[in-house]
């Protein structure tokens, strides 16, 4: 038997390159069946690795915080016992044999563009964002509850900012960030927690996302348990004015009062002391603040993003098929931020003034569900992936809807009505676009919605498909605060059966 030697570094697909050369030179000699098969799998996965790496341009991501159910969405089981399939019936949808919640009808029309992953799974039942979005190894409630705990890793959207970044070290920042969140600083409008995730992680908060800021009024209210007893909150996610706006958070800008004249004067000034500062250029804190003073300064003096930002310039009609909501509009304006030239938009379904709200239905959960939640989700969702294809970007754009567990099996019954709780052993996640299949089902769970039936999926292996899609190669490493090489995921492989 023919082997070259080499490095054995392996692929994506769990198939070391020199496997790949080995079976490549058996041509010489004769190939048995079992050969034949294995050279034949080793190349299509070679081929499928190539023809998909770095097909995205851009991605966007719709986050459920606070996670939704799987028996509600894309995974009902309307013959499992009344406890345990709830009051929703599943309906079809355009792709053939798949069925999904009947408050969906609007994604249920467009199922054909799509990928369910009904066979997602990890050991963390707790309300984790960090690992969903980063490739943290663990996770607990501490760094839960704290966004800027030093074992946080990365999220993967400034994961992207800093090897652009790195690979042009010299380039002015873009006029539009290439990693932006919205509607507002993730976990910021909740009065009791802050919650770990979307952030910078050990590259410095110079890389967390640039967060717009909403201003608008609630259409609608709803109660809300705050504490001890239900009380009537305005609930945007419900529905909002159609005078709402999106701008730059005062976050990632400097202060108002400075005008450019002026700003330009203290940027001249600054530059005196280059010579000065030399020699603490090496530190990364330094590098991480330089960085988030010259964004701020891009960001006043360049218009782009508050064009991209004005929801207000887009026809009425495509506004209403986005959703008059805070999640519709902030779709809509990551659409217009992706076309301005963003690399990673993020748009968070994110609790407001309690917790317990969002996707995180202990209670009132069929009521919250059917009036609030998958209206909302259904037009957003399938709004996005029609505008996107209209303008021929579904082709290149990677759409992620994601959430970070799924929710019980049994469900409960409180003093507010019926909820499930948390749940990790299995949920379900949707993709699109970017070499994504269309109109296909990935894993599978048991019958009553439990534990995965077939191909368990972590949220590592969604990682690491998102980087192989944007032309990363998720074994790439970058240096934590002491300067150690970390691989970009801690684990997982690329999802080439999905990938078409």
């Amino acid at each position: 038997m023919l082997k070259v030697l080499g490095s054995s570094k392996r692929l994506c697909d769990r198939v070391s390159r020199r496997e790949v050369l080995r079976v490549g030179g058996l041509g010489m000699f004769s190939l048995g069946l079992d050969d034949l098969w294995g050279l034949q799998s080793i190349q299509a996965a070679e081929a499928a690795h190539a023809a998909t790496f770095g097909r995205a341009k851009r991605v966007i991501l719709l986050y459920l915080y606070g996670a939704a159910a799987q028996h509600e969405l894309y995974d009902l089981k309307p013959e499992a016992p009344a406890e345990i399939r709830g009051k929703f019936q599943p309906i079809d949808t355009a792709a053939g044999g798949i069925q999904i919640c009947e408050h969906l009808p609007r994604l249920a029309r467009i199922a054909d563009r799509v990928t369910f992953v009904r066979s997602m799974t990890h050991p963390y039942n707790i309300h984790s964002a960090a690992y969903t979005l980063t490739g943290v190894e663990k996770v607990d409630i501490p760094m839960e509850l704290g966004p800027y705990d030093s074992r946080h890793w990365p999220f993967f959207g400034s994961v992207v900012d800093y090897l652009r970044q790195r690979a042009n070290p010299l380039a002015p920042p873009p006029a539009v960030p290439r990693n932006i969140g919205l509607p507002f600083q993730f976990s910021s409008r909740s009065p009791q927690f802050t919650r770990g995730g979307p952030y910078g992680g050990f590259l410095g908060r110079a890389y967390n996302p640039v967060w717009t800021e909403f201003e608008g009024s609630a259409q609608q209210s709803v109660n809300r348990w705050i504490g001890t007893q239900d009380v009537s909150t305005p609930e945007p996610y419900l529905g909002i004015a159609s005078d709402c706006r999106f701008d730059v958070s005062d976050a990632a800008r400097l202060r108002p009062e400075l005008t450019l004249d002026r700003l330009n004067q203290r940027r001249t000034l600054l530059q005196q002391f280059d010579d000065q500062r030399r020699a603490l250029d090496e530190s990364p804190a330094v590098r991480s603040l330089d960085r988030f003073q010259s964004m701020a300064y891009s960001l006043i003096a360049a218009p782009e993003i508050r064009r991209a930002l004005d929801v207000s310039q887009e026809p009425a009609a495509l506004r209403e098929q986005y959703g008059m909501t805070l999640f519709g509009q902030a779709t809509l304006a990551g659409r217009r931020l992706l076309e301005a030239g963003a690399t990673v938009v993020s748009v968070f379904w994110d609790e407001i003034q309690s917790a317990n709200s969002a996707w995180d239905t202990h209670f009132y959960h069929y009521e919250r569900l059917q009036h609030e939640l998958l209206p909302g989700l259904d037009s957003a969702l399938s709004a996005l992936i029609l505008d996107l294809e209209a303008r021929g970007m579904l082709d290149d754009t990677l759409v992620l809807c994601l959430t970070e567990h799924g929710r019980t099996p049994k469900i409960s019954q409180t003093a507010r009505g019926a909820g499930r709780e948390h749940w990790s052993d299995v949920y379900s996640n949707l993709l699109a676009g970017a070499g994504i299949a269309r109109g296909r089902v990935l894993g599978a769970s048991d019958k009553q919605g439990a534990f995965v039936k077939d191909d368990p999926i972590s949220p590592k292996d969604i990682l690491c498909t998102i980087y192989h899609l944007l032309g990363v190669d998720p074994q790439t490493t970058i240096p934590d605060r002491l300067g150690r090489p970390f691989r970009l995921v801690a684990e997982g492989e690329v999802l080439h059966r999905i990938l078409g």
